[in-house]
């Protein structure tokens, strides 16, 4: 569930505005290093530290639209990937900090929540899993808010076209920037989530090779759709857990998949859904006819 918050970030920026940022990682584990630091090292509560990562990945994010937005198409793609290499290199090098290659270890579950698991007779991880569905519904109603808004039909504008969005009175710089910090929030809500819940943090799960994995959830899925960031990374996920003793052989698997998506899906697992709920009326009404003749 929290790789979907993830995606639901990405979708933001990718299906929403049309732009593919590729540092997506690095707010993830910017979020995620935030959390974990604050709470190990200066013993702030989880609940303080959580929204302490939010709000920097989306300051972080902000910064990163300041500067990559004056650039346009795979310029921007490429600069933002490098800025997420850097992140990651930061990380391992911030010794002091991040605990570098040796990472951060320790950390605790949320104050009260082992408590209130039991209280309404669960373990610890039952808790955990009640936390992320409701940080996951909560991400769902903030992004189809958004979507519905002014805000999220200005998106949808820039991405049709940007100078078509600035002659229909869009400030263009100004909605990308809004939706980059959106992005980034998301991804620190579910970063700051994945290090109480794995209790250690790495760099290697801030890199591109995560990103790329949240992309592939989010095309699967289907892009710009409110469904889809959670279809790809239900299916997807669930295939690389039950492939999981096949590690080398996994592609063999992926690779087929990918193609029929593209040849029967090319709007993901949502968009098929939506085309076959369009066509059974149409299936129905001629079944009539048939009958009827």
């Amino acid at each position: 569930m929290l790789w979907a918050v993830l995606a639901y970030g990405l979708n933001v920026m990718l299906g929403y505005t049309g732009l593919l940022p590729l540092a997506h990682a690095g707010f993830f584990g910017i979020g995620a290093y935030t959390t974990g630091i604050l709470t190990l090292k200066a013993g702030w509560s989880f609940w303080l530290a959580w929204p302490a990562g939010i709000a920097l990945a989306a300051l972080a994010g902000l910064l990163l639209g300041l500067v990559a937005f004056r650039t346009r198409g795979d310029a921007f793609s490429i600069f933002t990937l490098g800025v997420g290499v850097i992140i990651t290199l930061v990380i391992n090098k911030w010794d002091d900090l991040t605990g570098g290659n040796d990472g951060l270890n320790g950390i605790a579950p949320p104050a009260g929540l082992e408590e209130a698991s039991r209280a309404i007779g669960l373990k610890l991880s039952g808790g955990f899993y009640l936390l992320a569905l409701l940080t996951l519904a909560l991400t769902v109603l903030i992004v189809a808010r958004a979507r519905a808004s002014s805000f999220g039909l200005s998106l949808l504008a820039i991405r049709g076209g940007e100078d078509l969005a600035r002659s229909a009175g869009v400030n263009v710089y100004t909605h990308k920037l809004r939706a980059m910090m959106l992005s980034t929030a998301l991804a620190g809500l579910a970063g700051g989530l994945y290090a109480t819940y794995v209790g250690f943090l790495g760099s290697a799960v801030t890199g591109p090779t995560t990103t790329f994995t949240v992309l592939l959830y989010l095309l699967v899925g289907g892009l710009g759709t409110l469904a889809g960031p959670l279809l790809g990374t239900a299916l997807i996920y669930s295939l690389t857990q039950t492939l999981k003793g096949l590690q080398d052989y996994q592609y063999i698997v992926f690779g087929p998949l990918l193609v029929l998506l593209v040849m029967y899906a090319p709007h993901g697992l949502a968009g098929l859904w939506a085309r076959l709920r369009a066509n059974r009326p149409a299936r129905a009404a001629k079944t009539e006819e048939v009958s009827g003749a």
